[in-house]
């Protein structure tokens, strides 16, 4: 069986390593950043082995929402559409980018006894941008195709 939880613990390791941003478990990280991200697990999918197997394949699917806000030290501040895309791009490339000369992906995900098969971009429910908090955020969703190791 694939425990989520681990796989969850390695992607926000590896986006908040790759980025240098912070990143939440399902919920604004702690502290008052001015821009970070939110990682939470959206859909799970189970195939191959039964249950009972400790060999089985999984599908998770997740979102990351990346979040643009105002510097809590500068009240006139807010967030900017450049920072977010900045921030959306980074994601883009830390779980879907591949160097060009070996095509192998950029960044590893490693996560005990899981091996990722495969990555996929997943659908895009948008942004949620509010002019009147100075507060700009969006949502991407990426899918991992997991095996036991």
């Amino acid at each position: 069986m694939i425990p989520s939880r681990v796989f969850t613990d390695a992607l926000i390791t590896t986006l908040a390593t790759a980025s240098g941003e912070i990143v939440g478990h399902g919920r604004q990280p702690d502290g008052k950043p001015s821009r970070y991200y939110i990682l939470h697990r959206v859909d799970r999918q189970t195939s191959g082995a039964p249950f009972s197997d400790l060999n089985e394949d999984a599908t998770l699917v997740y979102q990351v929402t990346s979040v643009s806000g105002p510097d809590p030290e500068d009240p006139d501040s807010f967030g900017t559409q450049s920072q977010l895309e900045w921030m959306e791009d980074k994601a883009r490339e830390v779980f879907l980018g591949r160097d060009p000369a070996t095509r192998l992906w950029l960044h590893d995900i490693t996560a005990p006894g899981i091996k990722v098969m495969g990555r996929r971009p997943g659908a895009e429910p948008g942004g949620t941008p509010d002019a009147t908090d100075g507060i700009m955020s969006s949502a991407i969703r990426f899918a991992f195709d997991l095996t036991s190791t």
